[in-house]
């Protein structure tokens, strides 16, 4: 006698569901795979591309390779050389300032002051406010003959004559690292701010109870509790200041006598204005170099920083 398993067609349409069931890696490539298309398109190419220019001389008549001549000619450039050392100057004398600067301006905006919410939206038009209205506006600031600097220092009696701090190597050097100051020291300040109000108060009323002062709660408690969030501040505006460009183009496109030519104001003259794409995309691969070796050191101390303030 034949049995019929009234469970096969069960069993067979379970069979049939396992055989379409995808993969979780597979699920899961496919749900970043939009990402990682964008970042190839986007990002990756244009890196790549970069650096094969980088290997020709590549003008608007053509481009033919020339293996490391470009990076040979840079090795032996001490214009070049003296771009680099400009460069990390103004990086690491603007990005101390915004630290400083909004480390102060975080720990007053902390405070308990009647209208504190008030200073705190002023704080943001520097950053909000795009950099080239804001770098007009600087310009204003800058010229001698109807600036208001200007115009202040000969009725307080400090100059007989106008001021023209764009005109000189020493002055628009520092006038330009004011101006970056300016623009990213709001941004500073609120991040400082957010990380600042994340400190538990029981920490401070533990230290007040103890007799500890103001400072030292400040220099025990607050600065080790935000170190975390002033290196990350601190490497990330390090990199925008490197790369800074609008604020040096539209102040002195680089003058006076290169006198704020950095490497990303060089790279474009190279590539934009003189239309040696090659020799630029050398340059912009210097760049990348040196911003990797440099988050790669920095990162390695101040890893060190985290560890002692963690330790306390």
């Amino acid at each position: 006698m034949t049995t019929v398993d009234h469970d096969q067609p069960h069993d067979t349409e379970k069979n049939t569901q396992r055989r379409f069931v995808m993969p979780e890696g597979i699920f899961a490539w496919l749900l970043v795979a939009p990402a990682l298309i964008f970042i190839c398109i986007i990002v990756a190419w244009p890196l790549v591309e970069t650096f094969r220019l980088s290997f020709t001389d590549a003008r608007i008549a053509g481009e033919n390779y020339v293996g490391f001549e470009n990076y040979a000619d840079l090795a032996g450039d001490r214009k070049f050389h003296a771009t680099i050392w400009r460069t990390f100057y103004w990086m690491f004398l603007s990005v101390g300032l915004k630290l400083v600067l909004g480390l102060i301006g975080a720990t007053l905006l902390n405070a308990a002051v009647p209208g504190k919410a008030l200073f705190r939206v002023l704080v943001m038009p520097p950053w909000v406010i795009p950099i080239a209205i804001g770098c007009i506006g600087w310009l204003w600031l800058y010229n001698g003959y109807f600036g208001l600097l200007s115009g202040m220092a000969q009725r307080l009696g400090i100059t007989d004559g106008p001021i023209e701090f764009l005109a000189y190597k020493t002055s628009a050097f520092y006038s330009a690292i004011v101006t970056d100051v300016w623009v990213g020291t709001p941004m500073v300040t609120l991040f400082l701010l957010a990380a600042m109000q994340g400190v538990s108060r029981d920490l401070y009323e533990a230290a007040w109870v103890d007799g500890a002062s103001r400072w030292y709660r400040f220099r025990r408690i607050t600065i080790p509790q935000i170190m975390p969030v002033i290196v990350s501040m601190a490497l990330l505006s390090a990199i925008w200041t490197f790369n800074s460009f609008e604020i040096i183009w539209i102040l002195t496109e680089g003058g006076p006598r290169g006198a704020t030519t950095t490497l990303i104001v060089d790279t474009y003259k190279t590539a934009i204005g003189n239309y040696k794409f090659g020799e630029g995309a050398a340059r912009a691969v210097v760049i990348v170099i040196l911003l990797a070796l440099f988050s790669l050191i920095y990162m390695f101390f101040l890893n060190k920083v985290n560890k002692h303030y963690g330790s306390k």
